[in-house]
């Protein structure tokens, strides 16, 4: 069975102010996605599974069918603030969605397979997506999953800080934690992180992660147990979320697990501000001039 691209794109995109999900910035209009699927088609993935907004489908769907038709198998999946909440109602003051675990929980019924999974938002490149398929195809299992580590030099911005979570790797290769550090950025040729008025040096190939996972069948019952609790104690805190690194965290410390740390030196880059469009458009531009991806992806 070939892999499962799931794509997370139910979110508001509030910082952005738009749907950057459907941005265009290739050649032809281009979204991100597009490259994503593009690389993810090269690299062996059979199905794509996007999660989206319902109030959304319609106006996505006429995006992406009529280019996915006959490329890869595509299914929807939306991320609804009722589901899989039990006997627990919404509460009043909550607007903001559960979080990335939670729309990966609401593909319960279309996900019986190992999967990828990666922002909508986020560039990842050839390799990452390449080496994905590799890891699914070869070795995935129920106590085994991955996290494409991006190096920390690729994933920079010029625009000033950012946060990143700096991977912690033990001998064997495998993720031990994951430490979010928020404002990482270039200092007289160094990169460094800033905490509590403290600057602190970070190698430049140090791992970090960008929310390109691969896991096996079992995530998502796993993931199922851990929303009941996760909603038994803070279904009543309004900007509450149940992450996907959350849910990964538990499962090392439970020891139901390895999560291999799989290095990739390809070029991240992504959109959280307007100010991010023209670079990452720049960037697109280089990659097709220099033939990594054709002038029209789909023709």
């Amino acid at each position: 069975m070939k892999p499962t691209l799931v794509i997370l794109a139910a979110g508001m995109a509030s910082r952005y102010g738009g749907m950057k999900q459907v941005a265009g910035f290739g050649p032809n209009g281009e979204t991100i996605m597009d490259y994503s699927i593009y690389d993810a088609i090269r690299a062996g993935f059979g199905k794509v599974v996007f999660i989206i907004r319902e109030d959304f489908a319609d106006s996505f769907k006429a995006i992406f069918e009529p280019k996915l038709a006959g490329k890869i198998e595509t299914e929807y999946v939306y991320q609804k603030l009722d589901s899989f909440l039990g006997n627990k109602t919404v509460p009043a003051d909550r607007t903001k969605p559960w979080g990335t675990a939670h729309a990966l929980l609401c593909c319960k019924d279309v996900l019986k397979e190992p999967f990828a999974v990666i922002n909508a938002d986020d560039f990842y490149g050839q390799d990452g997506f390449a080496k994905a398929a590799d890891f699914i195809n070869s070795k995935v299992s129920d106590s085994l999953y991955a996290l494409i580590g991006y190096s920390l030099k690729n994933t920079l911005s010029e625009n000033g800080s950012v946060s990143r979570g700096v991977c912690k790797i033990d001998a064997e290769g495998n993720l031990v934690g994951i430490n979010e550090r928020t404002k990482i950025y270039k200092l007289n040729n160094e990169i460094v992180y800033e905490e509590a008025d403290t600057t602190t040096v970070l190698p430049a190939d140090t791992k970090v992660s960008m929310n390109f996972y691969c896991f096996g069948s079992s995530f998502i019952p796993f993931a199922e147990q851990l929303f009941e609790k996760f909603l038994d104690e803070e279904i009543n805190v309004p900007k509450s979320e149940f992450f996907i690194p959350k849910t990964a965290d538990v499962f090392i410390k439970n020891n139901l697990g390895a999560i291999e740390v799989i290095g990739t030196d390809a070029k991240w880059f992504g959109v959280t501000y307007k100010e991010d469009a023209p670079g990452v458009k720049e960037s697109i531009d280089k990659l097709v001039a220099s033939g990594e991806y054709p002038a029209n992806l789909w023709t």
